[in-house]
């Protein structure tokens, strides 16, 4: 009888051992969880800013950085008429007619801003080229580094920026798309027609930094607020 306790007790003693160390582990596992979700999440680039929304604008400084001299806007030309069923503005390779009064409509935009202490930059392809010469009254002629911007779009780009000075270029989608993939933003889909992309240039920081973008058709909304 003794002996059968004994065992009895002896291998519950396993038993609870066995459970208290497999609670231990799961717990650890819990906290390892958590600590990489957690990880995870202070890891995770944040979302670009729609400055179009609510007070993003003024919050992120835009008007302030502009008045400095400070930043680089990416815009990309607005609608392509070989992509649309809209009457075409000219040719197949340029922009549509409606693409042209929304191309002079976002100049306006960048003009109230003023445009004074501006260099502006397009692609020579057809369609930046019109887009640019609707919005500012002017297209670059030999600007093939905003059209072949697979390598080195943001490096092109600080070349290109002059101290105290604004930089607009006006290129393609998928130059955008590169260039926030190299200023480490996560993937924002296709930028829209006429769309801007809005980023600040200090020269103690290794990379641009994004403010966020309006939409061609977000503009009132900038302003007004």
């Amino acid at each position: 009888m003794e002996y059968r306790l004994w065992l009895t007790r002896t291998r519950r003693s396993v038993y609870s051992s066995a459970l208290a160390k497999y609670k231990t582990g799961l717990a650890a596992l819990l906290c390892i969880g958590v600590l990489a979700g957690v990880s995870l999440f202070l890891l995770k680039p944040a979302s670009l800013t729609d400055l179009s929304q609510g007070h993003n604008a003024a919050t992120a400084g835009l008007n302030l950085h502009w008045a400095k001299g400070d930043m680089i806007v990416l815009v990309r030309h607005v609608e392509r008429c070989d992509h649309s069923t809209a009457p075409c503005l000219s040719g197949t390779d340029g922009i549509t007619v409606r693409g042209k009064d929304v191309a002079q409509q976002v100049g306006l935009q960048f003009h109230t801003l003023g445009l004074e202490r501006t260099d502006i930059y397009s692609s020579p392809v057809t369609r930046a080229a019109q887009t640019s010469t609707f919005m500012f009254n002017y297209a670059s002629a030999n600007e093939e580094w905003l059209s072949n911007c697979r390598q080195n779009i943001v490096r092109d780009a600080l070349q290109h920026k002059v101290k105290d000075r604004n930089l607009i270029l006006v290129t393609h989608s998928e130059c955008i798309s590169q260039f926030e993939k190299d200023i480490k933003l996560p993937a924002s889909g296709t930028p829209g027609y006429g769309s801007a992309l809005f980023v600040t240039v200090d020269e103690n920081a290794p990379l641009p930094h994004a403010l966020g973008f309006i939409d061609a058709n977000d503009w009132s909304k900038v302003l007004r607020n």
